[in-house]
């Protein structure tokens, strides 16, 4: 059986209009196409829908029994078509989200409450995460797409570059560094410097050992967690290197961010997605609000240095 939308909605048509040339005019068909349809539909069923007389056109019983059916898939199909155009349209949707943990506590709640003001009815779900994790969220279909910093990418996905941040030391208001307006890669002792396992100091080492300064960092401290190195930076256990979203507690907590140059050296950001999925129209648009939040974020800062 080859039933088609269209021979449906012409016999439901046809019902309530009890009239081949008013359901005609109805459907925007000539008679001939519109008794087409019908006939292809009887044909396709080997039923007879209609009994026709020369005064009356009515519902045979094989038409009343399959009128519901008809009624339904039709009524189906509609709010189909309703709720496609309700998320292309951003009227409502699901985003998931994978995101390192620093990250998720700092700029991206602020980023989240702008993106729900413009689209209320996008639900938005975080799963924050170390780094480490953030491809195997992405791989399991846990989330839509993750956020995070550059890795070795895992077979199966695929990642575009989002943004890159400079950088940064912490020091205590006391420590002799905080005056300074910013520090050299030269100046940092590693005698009391802590830092993140893993990849995090390799690829500033690496870095700094193709550049000029020649040299790599020596390490105090190495924790798991930028927010127990900053504890321990307020505690006075020493220095440690950030991005600058965490600027929002440093200040809270009284300490002092300070650029470091000679060379600058970034760490870059990536979206991580599934190689065989698409993105929905939410998601593509909440990447949107994010870039340009993040950009202006930098366009005021520099406004408030000048």
């Amino acid at each position: 059986m080859n039933l088609t939308l269209r021979q449906l909605n012409a016999f439901l048509v046809v019902h309530k209009t009890g009239s081949f040339t008013k359901a005609a005019e109805e459907l925007h068909l000539t008679q001939s196409a519109l008794s087409g349809l019908i006939k292809e539909l009887e044909n396709n069923i080997g039923l007879r829908l209609f009994d026709r007389t020369t005064r009356q056109l009515q519902l045979s019983e094989n038409g009343k029994n399959l009128l519901p059916y008809a009624s339904k898939v039709i009524n189906e199909m509609s709010n189909l078509s309703d709720e496609i155009e309700s998320l292309k349209n951003l009227e409502k949707g699901r985003i998931r989200i994978g995101i390192t943990q620093q990250l998720a506590s700092t700029e991206f709640p602020n980023i989240i409450a702008k993106f729900n003001q413009k689209y209320p009815n996008i639900e938005v779900f975080i799963t924050d995460s170390g780094v480490e994790k953030i491809q195997e969220l992405v791989e399991n279909s846990e989330v839509d797409f993750g956020i995070g910093p550059e890795r070795l990418l895992t077979s199966g996905l695929r990642r575009e570059f989002f943004f890159s941040l400079p950088f940064n030391l912490v020091c205590p208001p006391t420590h002799h560094y905080a005056k300074k307006p910013s520090i050299s890669w030269q100046e940092i002792d590693g005698n009391e410097l802590i830092t993140l396992n893993g990849p995090f100091t390799d690829l500033i080492n690496e870095t700094l050992l193709k550049s000029s300064v020649k040299k790599s960092l020596k390490t105090k401290h190495k924790v798991n967690y930028m927010s127990t190195a900053l504890s321990m930076v307020k505690s006075g256990l020493g220095t440690t290197l950030c991005l600058p979203y965490v600027r929002e507690w440093v200040n809270k907590n009284h300490l002092v961010m300070l650029p470091i140059k000679n060379p600058v050296i970034y760490r870059r950001f990536f979206l991580y997605f599934r190689k065989d999925r698409e993105l929905s129209p939410a998601t593509k648009e909440f990447i949107k609000v994010f870039l340009f939040e993040i950009r202006m974020a930098r366009i005021n800062k520099l406004r408030k240095r000048n």
